[in-house]
Formats: structure tokens, C-alpha cells, sequence
């Protein structure tokens, strides 16, 4: 019988554990989709506790974990409320021994691994000597500082995520300090101005002209600042966008149907919605739909001429919980997984633009694995000579990123596409303690390809698969976003 979490944890035959070992193991890490705080980074913070970098603070930490707390009753309080960092600690370990079976057992322990060297399992016996130790770490060891982290797990990039309203000035101080060698590189988030219909529109924009120094009164206006803010972000490194919606839209003017796209009309429409916007109408669905087109065909056009890559994440339903939501505000664990339907669209957003040339790389993410064919297939048909693997089917996501999740979107990217080309996994974590989740993945990843070898499906060649085994856990991703 195995050891529970030893050095061959995952890896199930000896052309695995080679893999892994000698090859994976030692890659750097490219984050290129996180949601890390870039003023922690700026100010190389240190954490008071393991509580503090654990399960987060004032309503900002790991969800993850969060939902699962309530799922096993544990009180508010001891969540995302002010009881004693010490009370929660012991809460997440009493949760411990019930989520056998949810990847955050397996994230927890590798955790407690990599960052302490505690082996031992997590439970209310084990707590109090397990918060000792981490506790005499966080506090004494230089590599509990978040560039000592960085050091520590040869973090090559990560990509924050950020509002074009954001003014940068954390990755600018990154960049002026010169402190670690990792790249922080901000990612172009504009969900905001695609959401017309949201009652803080009008003020949004205010405020996004505001940062810009610039009057936006008008389409032309926002267009140009908008521009002007993928420029920004390029100079400071941003080397992606990333776009969270429901399901992706395409549509255009009124009674256009599936006729070609009427690009006067279309414009004069959206001109005409956004005016009233502005002024406080809320559009329509179809409106909406129509804006949420037009601005995301334009911003994809700036994204191709710039060389980004266009992330688009899609099939979440947020904030199911109002109750939760009006306590709690959002990000706190209430969302789950949409049953949009994503083809027809999809296949029209993205022949919109690759009939326009301007259809930039894309990475494709949905949180419903049910649309994964779908994603895979269609992505299939938009691929280029502009570097391999232009069009993304992107790791296994959120409620996804468990040993089936991702087993099952590297099998089927290898059965529609090429697993080869792929760029591999992100963190899309709040936790500066996340990194392990990189390891979790490559031992999933070697073992799938461990075993096609020794089953004989493919040739039991390690320079072949090893190259493979590196390009998936880095090297795709360094050459795919150009850093």
C-alpha cells in the first residue's frame, strides 16, 4: 500500500514517476491568469498567520474553502467573520477530514508540504502543533514574504487581473522597485464596460475617464480611451485580456437575423444605446447583447494588433444567494456552473472576426465541462500559422481544476487537437499559497502520459515525452504569451 501523499503521489507506474521527476519537477511556473493582489505584491507582504494566508481576511481570501466550511455547518463567524484567526484555523481543520475526496484535501496537504514540511494530516488532533510550526515559519523564514514565495516555487510570471479604470500604479511600483525577478503582469479586464445594464454604468464610465484624463460622452470617445488603455497596459507587460461572461454573445442590429452584419446600422444602434445609457436608460436584453458584440469584436481587434492573447472565461452563474450576496458582497462562494447554450455564437464571434483579420489568440475556458467539446471543436476550425496552438482550449477551471476535471480536458484536447501545444495550468487563485496546485497538475499530466506509454500507445520514449511533459507545464505558455 502507498504512503498517503509521497514523492510518487498521483503517479501510478515508473514512466510517470520519470516524467515527473526529471523532467516536470524542475520547470518554472508561468501564472498567466491570477487573481493575486498587486499591492501585496508591490509591498512584498508578509502574513501575520496561517489563517491570514490561508483563509483570507475581511471578506478577501479563498472561496474554495469557504464553501466548503458551510457545506460542513460551520458558522459564519468563523468564515469570513471577525472570530479569532486561531477559531477559524481550528474550523478549517475540523472541515478537513470531511472533503475527502474535493481536490482542496489534496491542495491543503501539499500545502502544508511544500511551504512547512508538515506531513502530517490536518484534523482538530493535529491542529494545534501543525499552527505552531507553519506560525514559526511564517513568522522567521524570509521566503514567507510574498517575493520569497516567488523565489521559492521559481515563479516566472504571474498575470494579476485588473479593471482598465485601474490606474496600474502597483505594477508600476513592481517595475521601478526591482526587487524580484518574477514578472507581474497585469491582464486587461473590461467586464465593466461590457455591462451596460448594470446600475453603476453610467458612473463606471466616469470613472474609467477620469483615470484615462479624457471626456467619454460619446462612443468615439470611449473607443479611443479604451485603445489609449490597452496601449497603458501594454507598456507596463500585459501580455493577455480576460473577459468573464455568462455565455459568449453575438448579436447585432434589429431584425439582422443570420444576414451579414450591417456595420452602419449596428454602429448607429449601439451609438444610440450607449447615449442613453449614459443618461440612466437601462437597455434592453437585446441591447445589451448588441453593446456587449460590438465593444468585445473592437476590444479583440486592439488585442490582435498588439499580439495579446483574448482569455475568455464563460458558463459562470453568479451570486446565486441574494441573501449571501447583500451580507457578503460578491467572490464569497456563491457562484456556480451555467447551461448556456455556446456554439452557434461562438462559431459567429469568432468568423466575425477572423473575417476582418483581426481575430487575436484565444484561450477558451468554460466552468461546464459539457461545453468542452464544443469549445474544442469549434476552436479547430480558427487556427493559424501565427504560432501553434493560436486557438486555447484552456485548463480545466474553478469547480473543474479536481485529478478528473483535468484528466478529462487533457484527454479530450488530445483526442479533438494537439495536448502538445497546450499551455498548460493557472492558479486563477487569491492565495499566494496556491503554487503547489502547479505540481498537482504536472503529476496528473506525467501520469497520463506515463501510462499511454506503458500501455503501449505511444512510443516509451523520454526525450519525446519529456520535451512534452516541459512544454506543457511551461514552455508552451512562455512562448505562447511572448515573455
Amino acid at each position: 500500500m502507498k504512503q498517503f501523499m509521497d514523492k510518487d503521489f498521483l503517479l501510478s507506474n515508473g514512466t510517470a514517476q520519470k516524467l515527473y521527476h526529471e523532467a516536470a519537477v524542475g520547470e518554472p511556473i508561468f501564472d498567466y491568469h491570477c487573481h493575486l493582489p498587486p499591492r501585496d505584491i508591490a509591498e512584498d507582504r508578509r502574513f501575520s498567520d496561517l489563517s491570514n494566508i490561508w483563509l483570507g481576511e475581511n471578506h478577501y481570501g479563498d472561496h474554495y474553502k469557504w464553501r466548503v466550511m458551510r457545506a460542513n455547518g460551520i458558522d459564519e463567524k468563523l468564515i469570513t467573520g471577525d472570530a479569532d484567526p486561531y477559531d477559524k484555523f481550528l474550523a478549517w481543520a475540523d472541515t478537513m477530514p470531511a472533503i475527502i475526496g474535493n481536490p482542496l484535501y489534496h491542495w491543503t496537504h501539499l500545502e502544508l508540504q511544500r511551504y512547512f514540511d508538515i506531513t502530517t494530516p490536518l484534523n482538530r488532533e493535529s491542529a494545534p502543533a501543525i499552527w505552531k510550526t507553519a506560525n514559526e515559519r511564517i513568522k522567521n523564514d524570509p521566503e514567507f514574504s510574498v517575493y520569497g514565495i516567488f523565489k521559492k516555487f521559481k515563479v516566472y510570471a504571474v498575470g494579476t487581473t485588473d479593471d482598465p479604470a485601474d490606474t496600474l500604479e502597483w505594477h508600476e511600483k513592481v517595475r521601478a522597485a526591482g526587487k524580484t525577478e518574477t514578472r507581474v503582469l497585469p491582464s486587461f479586464r473590461p467586464d465593466r464596460v461590457l455591462n451596460i445594464e448594470k446600475p453603476d454604468f453610467a458612473a463606471y464610465i466616469a470613472g474609467l475617464a477620469k483615470t484615462a484624463g479624457k471626456s467619454i460622452n460619446n462612443l468615439d470617445e470611449l473607443l479611443a480611451v479604451l485603445k489609449d488603455r490597452v496601449a497603458f497596459f501594454d507598456k507596463l507587460g500585459c501580455r493577455a485580456s480576460d473577459h468573464g461572461l455568462e455565455y459568449l454573445p453575438f448579436e447585432t442590429t434589429k431584425g439582422a437575423g443570420n444576414g451579414p452584419v450591417q456595420e452602419g446600422a449596428w454602429e448607429k444602434e449601439v451609438r444610440d444605446t450607449f447615449t442613453a445609457a449614459l443618461a440612466g436608460k437601462v437597455p434592453d436584453a437585446r441591447e445589451a447583447e448588441s453593446w456587449r458584440t460590438y465593444i468585445l469584436t473592437r476590444l479583440a481587434a486592439e488585442y490582435h494588433d498588439k499580439g495579446w492573447a483574448m482569455q475568455i472565461h464563460i458558463a459562470a452563474i453568479r451570486n446565486v444567494n441574494s441573501r449571501a450576496f447583500k451580507a457578503l458582497g460578491a467572490d464569497t462562494g456563491y457562484d456556480a456552473v451555467h447551461d448556456h447554450p455556446v456554439s452557434a455564437k461562438l462559431t459567429k464571434f469568432l468568423d466575425y472576426l477572423e473575417s476582418q483579420g483581426k481575430l487575436p489568440k484565444t484561450i477558451l475556458y468554460s466552468l461546464n465541462f459539457y461545453d468542452f467539446y464544443s469549445l474544442a471543436t469549434i476552436m479547430g476550425g480558427f487556427q493559424g500559422s501565427e504560432i501553434p496552438g493560436k486557438m486555447q482550449l484552456g485548463s480545466s477551471w474553478w469547480f473543474l481544476d479536481h485529478k478528473d476535471g483535468m484528466e478529462d480536458q487533457m484527454k479530450l484536447l488530445g483526442n479533438t487537437g494537439l495536448l502538445s501545444r497546450f499551455v498548460g495550468m493557472l492558479t486563477d487563485s487569491r492565495s499566494f499559497l496556491s503554487y503547489p496546485r502547479h505540481e498537482y497538475f504536472r503529476r496528473i499530466l506525467c501520469n497520463i502520459l506515463g501510462t499511454w506509454a506503458e500501455d503501449g500507445e505511444i512510443p516509451n520514449d523520454f526525450k519525446l515525452l519529456g520535451g512534452m511533459a516541459r512544454d506543457i507545464s511551461f514552455g508552451n505558455a512562455q512562448r505562447y504569451f511572448g515573455k
